[in-house]
């Protein structure tokens, strides 16, 4: 949510930023809220200029009835009330319109940083770097749910019945593994002088309105029927809503929060084959990291969180890539954002593990999320991204660490959380 002071000012610059999300359809709202805001404006003006006038009026009566000029007080006292109920009406337009403004304002996209290459969709990403040299075994990898049932570690038709599909029970070594990544990816993140938390797992309409746009909200988040709230579909979402309506002292900055939180989401469309098993499901796991700042270290903070993703997975021995996002595959309230891709020695690709965003003031703006400077208060930059996201992160681990004899390493770094286990077999 861009600033409407900004559009005001730059309307063609707000249009030329449509027009590099592909998103025409939404050009003709920047004059339509442009229209709508001064009508606003004028409106609030004359109420303005109404409640002045009240206490001035007021006063004339006063002085009038000291006078015995009660005709002249009377006719004063009429003008008083044709006065209010003018300002009623005017209230009641200006709430109107102060709506209408909103909800336009609600679905024009951020501004996106210049560097963002411009692109219709997640085919014209750009890769940025590999770390690791990526390996085709000399053996076959079996699809990673076929690994999994060599351990008796996963049974999807049980999840089934209990659930229906996008569903899994994880079971022994392969359940282990599960919370031994969730367990090391918390402790490496508090090791990098992050604060660990566990949110909660539903918020309110206010909040998911505050982190995410509508089109991600209807293809994602589950509604508890009768009440306000949604399960989160990540934990970024009620971890930048922790600051909802707060003024924070600019010496508190920044926070660099690491949180752990089940995710739930409807994952709408149909999918590819590669996105069976346990690709794409309803309910996962993941530990999340987020970041509030001032705006000129946003830029800075962004390097340092998806660098961050690509040390975890290095340090696990699974070669990986960034994708910097085309400006056509960013979400409306992203600024810029970096996808981390993990290599899959069975697909012979790359695939999609993690997701580092900027989202500029967009989320302060929403959530009203301040910081009280020595200038003044200004709204703050958040961040986000994720550490790991099993079972997704256990593809890319089992694919990676899988042996000639079906046995899987455990690279040393794990191995505290998994009992000191070298392989399991």
């Amino acid at each position: 949510m861009i600033d409407i002071r900004f559009l005001r000012e730059h309307p063609e610059e707000v249009k030329e930023n449509i027009k590099k999300k592909f998103q025409d359809s939404k050009l003709p709202l920047v004059d339509e809220v442009i229209a709508l805001d001064q009508a606003r404006r004028d409106t609030q003006k004359e109420a303005d200029e109404l409640r002045s006038s009240r206490n001035t009026l007021s006063r004339q009566i006063g002085g009038l009835m000291k006078e015995g000029k009660k005709e002249e007080a009377e006719a004063v006292k009429k003008q008083v009330t044709e006065n209010a109920e003018r300002l009623a009406a005017l209230e009641a337009k200006q709430t109107e319109l102060e709506e209408k403004v909103n909800k336009i304002m609600m679905v024009i996209p951020q501004m996106i940083d210049p560097s963002v290459p411009v692109g219709r969709d997640d085919s014209e990403n750009v890769e940025v770097q590999r770390f690791g040299e990526p390996v085709v075994p000399d053996f076959e990898i079996p699809y990673h749910t076929e690994i999994m049932e060599r351990f008796c570690g996963i049974d999807l038709d049980a999840a089934g019945r209990v659930a229906g599909n996008g569903f899994y029970y994880l079971m022994g070594d392969i359940a282990r593994l599960h919370s031994a990544v969730i367990s090391y990816a918390r402790d490496f993140m508090i090791d990098r002088g992050f604060t660990y938390c566990v949110p909660p797992f539903m918020i309110r309409s206010n909040v998911v309105t505050g982190v995410m746009s509508f089109a991600e909200m209807d293809a994602m988040m589950y509604k508890i029927e009768g009440e306000d709230l949604y399960l989160i579909g990540t934990s970024e979402h009620s971890m930048i809503g922790k600051f909802i309506d707060q003024i924070v002292p600019e010496e508190k900055l920044p926070y660099t929060l690491t949180s752990y939180s089940p995710c739930f989401r409807k994952e709408k469309g149909a999918h590819g084959i590669e996105e069976r098993g346990v690709y794409r499901i309803h309910q996962f796991e993941k530990q999340e990291m987020i970041v509030v700042c001032k705006p000129e270290e946003s830029p800075m903070w962004f390097d340092r969180l998806w660098q961050n993703t690509v040390d975890l997975f290095r340090s696990m021995d699974i070669p990986v890539r960034t994708l910097e996002c085309c400006s056509g595959d960013l979400a409306d309230l992203k600024v810029k954002s970096v996808d981390v891709e993990a290599w899959s020695p069975r697909q012979k690709k790359y695939f999609e593990v993690g997701s580092c965003s900027n989202l500029g003031d967009a989320q302060a703006r929403r959530l009203k999320i301040r910081v009280d400077g020595k200038d003044g208060k200004y709204l703050a930059h958040t961040l986000n991204n994720t550490v790991v996201a099993p079972p997704r992160m256990l593809i890319a681990f089992l694919e990676n660490n899988l042996q000639a004899d079906g046995s899987v390493r455990i690279p040393e770094v794990l191995r505290p959380y998994m009992g000191g286990k070298t392989e399991i077999r």
